[in-house]
């Protein structure tokens, strides 16, 4: 059984996130994607690489994902950003750490630099999709879809199988954090996986993330025949042994 805790940030917000206090100074976070949270397989993985290699971990789910407080209607990236700076303030403390970002969370991850530029020794994003909202989403929507959304507030986009309810809120704060414009010079390791049949986000978006960090030791892998979530149990060994790259 996986042991989750709360962590208040004020008198109606308290966000999940799940935790592996170790001696050693160095860290492992990972931030989830869109509208997933902790429950899946992929901070399971990651915890227990931590474990075995001694190293710290957190995982934090976003207000209003999973069990987190908050209606994700109401969140945005800026939200999201600031819920995951506060948790690795509180948890982390002055510890370094490596960040692992999926999907959105590679976003998220890259907000993070400004805030923790020294502590940050390593960044790897899966199926990353930073700025997704404008370059991908609102592309997609059709003349009429816009003007629900902005008419309306919301607009309940069905994918895959789910129901998203995308806010124009959502939308105007993704524009105001636009991030693959901004240098980020540090000698880190910096490794983007990407599946090559991804049909959400295009591989496209790892690239200009590498391309942000000048100084870093960069690697791209493109799975083969991989989608977006890119954790199959056969994928999951391979991605893992990705992190031996920063050690």
């Amino acid at each position: 059984m996986t042991n989750f805790k709360y962590y208040k940030i004020s008198k109606t917000k308290k966000i999940r996130y799940l935790c592996n206090y170790y001696e050693k100074n160095l860290y492992i976070v990972f931030l989830h994607g869109f509208m997933s949270d902790l429950e899946g397989e992929k901070p399971k993985v990651f915890l227990k690489y931590a474990k075995k290699n001694k190293l710290g971990f957190l995982a934090i789910e976003y207000s209003g994902h999973g069990k987190s407080s908050g209606e994700f209607t109401k969140g945005n990236i800026s939200k999201w950003t600031s819920d995951t700076k506060t948790v690795i303030k509180k948890i982390i403390k002055k510890n370094n750490f490596i960040l692992i970002g999926s999907s959105m969370g590679s976003w998220i991850s890259l907000n993070q630099f400004k805030y923790f530029k020294k502590q940050i020794k390593g960044f790897l994003g899966i199926g990353s999709a930073p700025e997704f909202l404008d370059r991908i989403m609102w592309k997609k929507f059709t003349k009429k879809m816009k003007m629900e959304t902005k008419n309306k507030g919301v607009y309940n986009l069905k994918h895959g199988g789910y129901e998203y309810p995308i806010t124009y809120q959502l939308i105007k704060d993704g524009r105001k954090n636009k991030i693959l414009n901004k240098k980020i010079k540090l000698e880190i390791p910096v490794t983007m996986i990407h599946g090559s049949n991804d049909t959400t986000v295009p591989i496209s978006l790892s690239r200009k993330v590498l391309k942000l960090f000048d100084n870093a030791k960069k690697k791209l892998l493109i799975i083969k025949n991989g989608d977006h979530s890119l954790f199959s149990k056969k994928l999951q060994k391979k991605i893992v042994r990705e992190l031996d790259f920063f050690f």
